[in-house]
């Protein structure tokens, strides 16, 4: 078996009376999109921050492409782009991009060679424009984004750590950022991502690992992590907005144990016991007009609730959002 991108065995740090992260264990094959999830708060930033030895653990051990974590010259081959967004706002966008390619080793030849193949794939060259040659502060805020995900990738990290990279993002953005973690894995590349935003990690992820209040509530592939929750779940959507009948139908515990509303479209999971055509058949005499009722395996965001629970949920945190 190929050696694991980064192994992570009993971690623990404290500041103060407050545990960040509780005795975290997890690895991330190689050449695999790994999701570290969790709400805003839960530890995962302070868990990229000591995988980059910004910070060191309490307690436990990490190893990165191989090697021990106080072997800083493995931190040559990861790129990291940090949550907090900065660049140099008065300095040209191709220095800003040659000073952070000869951070990592870089010459400037090379680096110009792959600066100009950046900016044109995420279309920050192109015939009209060279934002290249532009300065920073001219960029929007979405373009300045691309440029600091340049930056992270120039030297052609082996291993991506991205924080909340989708933070902000327009859908063009977003979907160019995709494509390219998509074209990274295909290369062999391997890529974490952290994030509370579930549906980007469900559609890019091999694996993920769920955490909540530092603590790890869930780990494994995609494929596992669903597997081990379905049988339970029901996608229904309806033609028009429920009646207070099919709502209290919908709100029958003994049928429904946990339904996730989007107004026409719900996303439930069966009480205990239950049955899916004794529901299906209480929804249709209770008035509901029904487009969609099919047993499907629950969304990341569903079971993310089922493990964290509906507290450990902050704005946007939607599998819809």
């Amino acid at each position: 078996m190929p050696t694991p991108a980064l192994e992570i065995s009993g971690v623990t740090k404290r500041y103060a009376a407050h545990t960040a992260v509780r005795d975290l264990s997890l690895t991330v094959p190689t050449g695999t999109v790994y999701g570290l999830l969790g709400p805003n708060g839960a530890g995962k930033t302070t868990t990229i921050r000591m995988i980059l030895n910004i910070i060191a653990p309490d307690t436990g051990t990490i190893r990165i492409l191989g090697a021990p974590h106080a072997a800083g010259a493995s931190l040559d081959r990861v790129g990291y782009l940090p949550e907090e967004r900065g660049l140099y706002k008065k300095m040209m966008v191709r220095d800003v991009l040659r000073f952070l390619a000869e951070l990592k080793g870089i010459d400037r030849k090379t680096a110009d060679l792959r600066i100009d193949e950046w900016l044109e794939r995420l279309t920050l060259r192109t015939e009209a424009k060279d934002w290249g040659r532009a300065k920073v502060d001219e960029l929007s805020r979405g373009m300045q984004q691309k440029v600091q995900f340049i930056g992270t990738l120039l030297h052609d990290p082996e291993l991506v750590i991205l924080d909340e990279p989708f933070s902000g993002l327009d859908p063009i953005n977003a979907q160019a950022l995709k494509d390219t973690v998509v074209e990274l894995r295909r290369r062999g590349r391997t890529v974490i991502f952290s994030t509370h935003l579930m549906d980007n990690a469900e559609r890019l992820c091999d694996a993920v690992c769920i955490i909540a209040g530092g603590t790890k509530v869930l780990d494994g592939t995609m494929t596992d992590v669903k597997g081990a929750h379905a049988g339970r779940t029901v996608a229904l959507v309806l033609e028009s907005d429920p009646p207070s009948d099919v709502r209290a139908a919908l709100a029958d515990r003994s049928l429904v144990a946990r339904c996730d509303d989007h107004g026409r479209t719900f996303e439930l999971e069966l009480a205990s016991g239950a049955d899916a055509q004794t529901l299906l058949r209480r929804l249709v005499s209770a008035g509901a007009v029904i487009q969609r009722f099919e047993r499907v395996q629950p969304s990341l965001h569903q079971i993310f609730l089922e493990r964290v629970g509906a507290t450990g949920v902050e704005p946007g945190m939607s599998g819809h959002g």
